[in-house]
């Protein structure tokens, strides 16, 4: 990404709607597949440290991370979160089976080789481990935290299932999700482009009354999301097991 979202990120993902509510949803999916507190955790893609955060509060002692931006490190080591460690995602400097559970959230589509990325999660998982990915979804929705994020593509939940098994991994659960706000986010994206609005990040469109509100969405959205399995949404989860 390039280092002013990194900064932008730092700022707001403590209380932004977004992290929040991801954090949220991911601890309830961690929870669900019964991953103790003394497994050996791995973040792929650390940014700033929003998910070491939420690990850090679910009480998970054996944690690391990584990330190729020195930029994101520095950050996450200012808030007093990791280790974390610097590398490729494609070539990630741990030994086979090193981890039980895997958290690659919104890091594949920044690859170009997003299959075998995901190949070199599966190798440093130990059997049984478990793996929580995320992506963004539909090609449609393209606009500037793409390419602020240098994004390199987006998905459908087939596109995504296909990649997990061609790492010989199984999916156990997948459905997308910020589907309540699919239709509001496409059409600020189209004008962000049509009226060539210059931001940073999508994240400077907020403001405290609107975290407020999108925070109820967005928790309405993912405690359903995972329920009703609706047809579309702005983001891809998938829970896999070795």
């Amino acid at each position: 990404m390039e280092a002013s979202v990194y900064a932008q990120e730092a700022m707001i993902e403590a209380t932004h709607w977004w992290f929040v509510g991801r954090r949220k949803l991911f601890a309830a999916e961690i929870a669900r597949a019964g991953v103790s507190n003394d497994a050996r955790v791995l973040d792929i893609g650390t940014s700033t440290g929003t998910n070491l955060r939420m690990l850090r509060d679910l009480s998970y002692r054996q944690v690391a991370g990584l990330d190729s931006s020195q930029d994101a490190i520095r950050f996450c080591e200012e808030k007093g979160l990791g280790p974390v460690y610097r590398g490729d995602v494609c070539a990630m400097p741990f030994a086979d089976e090193s981890f039980d559970l895997i958290l690659a959230t919104d890091i594949v589509e920044h690859v170009d080789d997003d299959i075998r990325a995901v190949q070199e999660i599966a190798r440093v998982l130990a059997p049984g481990g478990t793996i929580l990915i995320t992506v963004p979804a539909f090609k449609s929705l393209w606009g500037l935290q793409d390419e602020v994020a240098q994004h390199k593509r987006r998905y459908t939940q087939k596109m995504l299932t296909k990649i997990v098994a061609s790492a010989a991994l199984q999916t156990t659960r997948c459905y997308y999700f910020n589907y309540l706000l699919f239709a509001p986010i496409w059409m600020a994206r189209k004008l962000i482009h049509v009226l060539n609005i210059r931001l940073e990040s999508e994240a400077q469109v907020n403001t405290s009354a609107l975290n407020r509100i999108l925070s109820l969405v967005f928790k309405l959205d993912i405690w359903t999301a995972s329920k009703i399995h609706p047809p579309f949404g702005v983001s891809i989860l998938a829970i896999a097991k070795k």
